[in-house]
Parts: C-alpha cells; sequence; structure tokens
C-alpha cells in the first residue's frame, strides 16, 4: 500500500510542475541543459496472509444403554379353592284343590222350517233363421321362368415356397467362484449377581370370632286372598238387516197380432228387512276377597363365639447370588464357492416351408327359375245364420226355509280350583371359595446401564500463515535529454 501510495503523489507532482522548468528528481536538483522524468519500475513482494483451515479430529464418547437382565423372584399368591357345603330351607308351597260345581243355562235351540211357492219368470227363447250372401275371392294363379345367368369363380391356387432364417440358441456355461461373508459368532460369558429374598416365616395365633346362626321362628298371621265365582248373564242380539229384492204384481195385457194375451211382470224394487233376533250367554267373573290364616316361619339371628387359630406370615430378608450369562456376537469371516451360469447366444440357420395362395378367376353358368303370381277374380256364395229372441212364459216352485228359535235348558259342570297352602323343606347346595396361600418363583425383568464406546468425528479451526506473491509498481526520478550534451560537461547525463 505504502508503494502505491509514493507512485501516485509522484505523478500529481509532475502533473503540477510547469512546463518551462529544468529540474530533475522532482525539482530536487536543478539541471541546465536536461528535463527531468519519471520511470516506472514493478516488482514482484512476497507477503504474508493468515486463513483459517478446517482439521478433521476423532473423539471418543461414552452412551449409556441399558441392557435387560431377568432374574428369579419368589413372591407370596393367594387361590381361592372352593368347598362345597349344604343348608336345609323351609318354602312354602300352594297345592290346587279343585271342587266341582254345577249350573244351569238356557239355550236358544234353532228350528227350521221348509216352505214352498210358485215364482213366473220369462225366458227369450232363440230361433235362428238361415240366409245366403254372394262375394268376389281374387284366386292366385303361378307361372314357372327361367333364364341363363353367367357369374365368376375365383378358385384358390396354392404354391409352396421355402426361406431361410436365424435363430440364436442359448448355450449355458457353469463357472464358479469364491465369495468371502462374515458371520457372527455368539460367544456367552457367564456373570454372579447378588440379590435380596424375602423370606416367609409362619406365627401361630389364636382370635375370639363371634358369627350368628339363623334360627327359625313359627307364627300365624292373616291374608287376604282374592276369590271369586262365574255368572253366566243372557242378553238379546238384534237381527241383522238384509236387503232382499221384491217384484210387484205384473198384468196380463192382449196382442192382437199374435191373438192370445201377453204377461207383463211387475216393477223391481229393494226392501230393507231384519232377520229375527237371537239370544246369548256370556259368563263375566264375579270378583270377592277370603280372608284365611296363615302359617309363617321367620328367621331370627343369634350370637355365638368361638375360638379359632389362624397364622401370620412375617417376611425375613435374605441374601442369594445368582449366575447370569451374557452373549456377545464374534464377526468371523468365511468363504464358500458359488457356482453361476452364464448364457451364450449362438446363431445357427434353420429353413421352412410355407403355402403361398393366389385366386384364380373362372367363368361359370347356371340357370335361375322364378315364379310370378296373377290374380284371378271369382265368385263364391256363403250362407251364415241369424238369431231372433222369442220372450217365452215360465213357472217353477221355489223352497226356501224359515228358522224359530226354541228356548231349551242345559246344564253344566265346572271346576273351581282353590289354592291350600302347605310346608316343604329342602336341601341347597352353594359353594364357598376358600382361600389357600401358597409361593411361586417368576422371572422379573430389570434393566442395568452399560457404558458404550463410540467414536465422533469433528472439524477444529486452525489459523495457517501463507506467503501470497503481490506486483508492486514504484516511480523513480531520471534525467531526461532533450539535446546532445557536450562530452566533458557536468550535466550528469554521462554519469
Amino acid at each position: 500500500m505504502k508503494g502505491w501510495m509514493v507512485a501516485l503523489a509522484a505523478a500529481a507532482a509532475l502533473s503540477l510542475a510547469p512546463a518551462q522548468a529544468k529540474a530533475g528528481f522532482c525539482g530536487v536538483a536543478r539541471y541546465s541543459c536536461c528535463d527531468p522524468c519519471c520511470q516506472v519500475q514493478t516488482h514482484t513482494v512476497m507477503k504474508t496472509v493468515h486463513c483459517i483451515e478446517y482439521e478433521q479430529q476423532e473423539f471418543t464418547c461414552y452412551k449409556t444403554c441399558w441392557e435387560r437382565v431377568c432374574e428369579d423372584r419368589v413372591i407370596n399368591c393367594v387361590k381361592y379353592v372352593p368347598e362345597q357345603r349344604s343348608r336345609e330351607i323351609c318354602y312354602t308351597v300352594c297345592k290346587p284343590v279343585w271342587e266341582t260345581k254345577t249350573r244351569c243355562y238356557t239355550v236358544c235351540k234353532p228350528v227350521w222350517e221348509t216352505k214352498s211357492r210358485e215364482i213366473c219368470y220369462t225366458v227369450c227363447k232363440p230361433v235362428w233363421e238361415t240366409k245366403t250372401r254372394c262375394y268376389t275371392v281374387c284366386k292366385p294363379v303361378w307361372e314357372d321362368h327361367s333364364k341363363e345367368v353367367c357369374y365368376t369363380v375365383c378358385k384358390p391356387v396354392w404354391e409352396e415356397r421355402t426361406r431361410t432364417y436365424t435363430v440364436c440358441k442359448p448355450v449355458w456355461e457353469t463357472k464358479s467362484r469364491e465369495v468371502c461373508y462374515t458371520v457372527c459368532k455368539p460367544v456367552w460369558e457367564e456373570r454372579t449377581y447378588t440379590y435380596n429374598v424375602s423370606k416367609p416365616v409362619w406365627e401361630d395365633r389364636t382370635r375370639e370370632i363371634t358369627y350368628y346362626v339363623r334360627k327359625p321362628v313359627t307364627y300365624t298371621k292373616t291374608i287376604t286372598v282374592p276369590s271369586g265365582h262365574w255368572e253366566t248373564e243372557t242378553y238379546e242380539v238384534p237381527g241383522p238387516v238384509i236387503r232382499k229384492t221384491v217384484r210387484e204384481p205384473g198384468t196380463w195385457t192382449y196382442d192382437p197380432c199374435s191373438c192370445r194375451c201377453c204377461y207383463c211382470p211387475g216393477e223391481c224394487h229393494t226392501e230393507c228387512v231384519q232377520c229375527p233376533p237371537r239370544t246369548c250367554c256370556r259368563k263375566h267373573w264375579v270378583s270377592e276377597c277370603v280372608e284365611k290364616q296363615v302359617c309363617c316361619t321367620k328367621y331370627e339371628c343369634e350370637a355365638r363365639t368361638r375360638t379359632e387359630c389362624y397364622k401370620v406370615c412375617h417376611m425375613t430378608c435374605e441374601q442369594r447370588t445368582g449366575c447370569y450369562k451374557v452373549c456377545k456376537m464374534v464377526p468371523e469371516q468365511r468363504s464358500r464357492t458359488v457356482c453361476y451360469q452364464v448364457c451364450h447366444m449362438v446363431p445357427e440357420q434353420r429353413c421352412c416351408n410355407y403355402k403361398v395362395c393366389k385366386m384364380v378367376p373362372e367363368q361359370h353358368t347356371r340357370t335361375v327359375c322364378w315364379k310370378t303370381c296373377r290374380m284371378v277374380p271369382e265368385q263364391r256364395t256363403c250362407e251364415y245364420k241369424v238369431c231372433h229372441m222369442v220372450p217365452e212364459q215360465r213357472s217353477r216352485t221355489v223352497c226356501y226355509q224359515v228358522c224359530h228359535m226354541v228356548p231349551e235348558q242345559r246344564t253344566c259342570e265346572y271346576k273351581v280350583c282353590h289354592m291350600v297352602p302347605e310346608q316343604h323343606t329342602r336341601t341347597v347346595c352353594y359353594t364357598v371359595c376358600k382361600p389357600v396361600c401358597y409361593q411361586k418363583t417368576i422371572q422379573v425383568s430389570k434393566c442395568v446401564p452399560k457404558c458404550v464406546p463410540y467414536t465422533v468425528t469433528r472439524c477444529v479451526p486452525k489459523c495457517v500463515c501463507k506467503q501470497v506473491p503481490v506486483t508492486v509498481t514504484t516511480c523513480c526520478p531520471a534525467p531526461c535529454c532533450d539535446s546532445g550534451c557536450e562530452s566533458g560537461s557536468d550535466c550528469g547525463c554521462n554519469n
């Protein structure tokens, strides 16, 4: 930087100097016959530069891994053993007692009576009349025609040809090579650990137990029992209303055309007629309450005392030593020979025959026959019948039945049930779960801390000094002569 500043200052001084000045070395020395000038020089200087470089370093760190270890532990357990017991239970059962009773009721018995009457009615009798009519029918007449028709048929002609083609045939070659692989071989290491076991110590003790006994006590109480009886009720149901068609009496009229009397029936009209009523019977229950004396049993609790022996368990700690195995996987190098196949494609020439079909046209002739239809009119006659309905008077006897309801007395028997209480006793079995203490050994797993080393690579910054080449340009003053100086003069040109 200092060199560049000196050069710039010298250039500024030269630009500001007057043209008439005759001086060298930037005005420091003055010559009589020479003008001063500036000479530029360039040179390379080695400069020290500080730079940061990163260097990779490996460090060993430790991490905690938890290893699961199983140990045996004895625990106290209680299991319940079912025990069968029995007891007597008294209960009351209502026993049904049936009583037979008799009652009288009236039934309306239908009595049917047959009657008859004469009914006149008119029947239309069909009378057939034959008539004739003429009609024209077109009758088809067929004529046969034929002609010769020429047509072309393409006949296939087969030609056999041969062609050659190349097929790549696979040829398999068996080779073998050695393959190295790593197998982790387990190595077992036996270790020892100490654990505490709680050992049970049983102590016999005695205590007083108060228990209650249920004692049956019999007493009598009055209850109200719902009862009743059936009663028969007679009621009358009106008969249904039916619609009946009734015809009015007809009249006889003299017909002068046929010289006879014709009967004209009267008009028909509809009437509503009610059928005779019927008597029905129904039962209804008449309820009543009856008081009865019932023997009941209740249970009263009575306190009793007994002495019972039981055991108390105290847990005592006992130290034991156990062994367990730790498996480590050790890598082991192995090799094996692997066989494989390589396929080479070998070209092979083959020939095949194929056929080519060519269609050759050929002329044929055939006879085509067809028919022509011509319609010829023809006269025909047909007979048909016409029906006329002629009224005719007839009569018939109709029988019908009339129902009369006749009352009739009947007797029936029915049963009435009374519930009589009765005492019974039965034995009931029940199950009681009895606790039983026992010990069992279980596998308890716990996690043991273990330090595992691992390597970490990180970049560390480092300051490095380097020599860098720098180009410096300087300006040095030098005398310049416009005209030649005499030899031996003191201007300094020849020095």
